[in-house]
């Protein structure tokens, strides 16, 4: 379970206006931290304190949006690295992945978290404090069969982590990643909408059924509070057992 944040921390969502996002703003709201959703489409402003439209792989978006965070609340104490994306119907298997495919991905899944992470930084830095955690995946553990892009792009969301672990721990930051499973999300309706589909993905999870955003979202409170605070370089995975067989 999470800790209030009752000192008026601030934490910054991002992909912060639906699915894991969504429901990690909700959550940390009710933990007590002034919470900032950043989107690139509808940021979300019902479940945030602030909501700002950017596209994380852009570099000037990226750099105008922590300005406006730093700007209107003057710190930021956890940063979630949830934007993400799967990829389209095209990013399979290797030999068929359009190269613009396998760029798109990685500009979100990649790019996205070392630019919010990079932007956030210096004021972690300064306040000698704060957490960057990355919503990863069990692919970035074990390979999705005919997912190449997306699986290269969750390891390396996980080494991401391990590098800012290591780098910023003198300075009292933080850097852990969660490893989801199989989510019910907007992002994977379209295949649980799809019987057997889901039945497929369901028979593999020792729990017989997909997670619940919510439950993501606590396992993100849960790594941000004040009682793991030695806990750093850690994936978190959370998949109904997917992984344990």
């Amino acid at each position: 379970m999470g800790e209030p944040a009752s000192d008026g921390r601030v934490a910054v969502v991002t992909g912060g206006a639906s699915g894991i996002g969504r429901a990690t703003c909700i959550r940390l709201t009710a933990d007590g931290y002034r919470v900032v959703a950043i989107d690139v489409g509808d940021a979300g402003a019902d479940q945030a304190e602030l909501a700002l439209r950017a596209d994380v792989g852009d570099p000037d978006d990226v750099e105008g949006a922590f300005g406006e965070v730093l700007g209107r609340l003057g710190r930021i104490d956890l940063l979630v690295n949830n934007a993400g994306i799967t990829g389209s119907q095209q990013a399979t298997l290797c030999h068929t992945t359009p190269v613009e495919e396998w760029d798109r991905i990685h500009t979100v899944n990649v790019r996205g978290p070392f630019l919010c992470t990079r932007a956030a930084l210096p004021a972690m830095l300064r306040q000698g404090s704060g957490h960057v955690i990355t919503i990863a995946s069990i692919a970035g553990l074990v390979a999705f069969p005919q997912r190449c892009a997306y699986t290269a792009s969750k390891g390396a969301a996980v080494m991401f982590t391990k590098s800012i672990a290591a780098d910023y721990a003198a300075h009292g930051i933080r850097a852990n990643a969660v490893c989801p499973g199989f989510v019910q999300s907007p992002m994977t309706q379209w295949r649980l909408d799809i019987p057997e589909l889901r039945a497929s993905v369901e028979a593999r999870i020792p729990m017989g059924r997909v997670a619940r955003t919510d439950e993501i979202a606590q396992a993100v409170a849960m790594l941000a509070c004040d009682s793991l605070t030695y806990l750093t370089g850690h994936a978190l995975v959370v998949d109904g057992g997917w992984t344990a067989v």
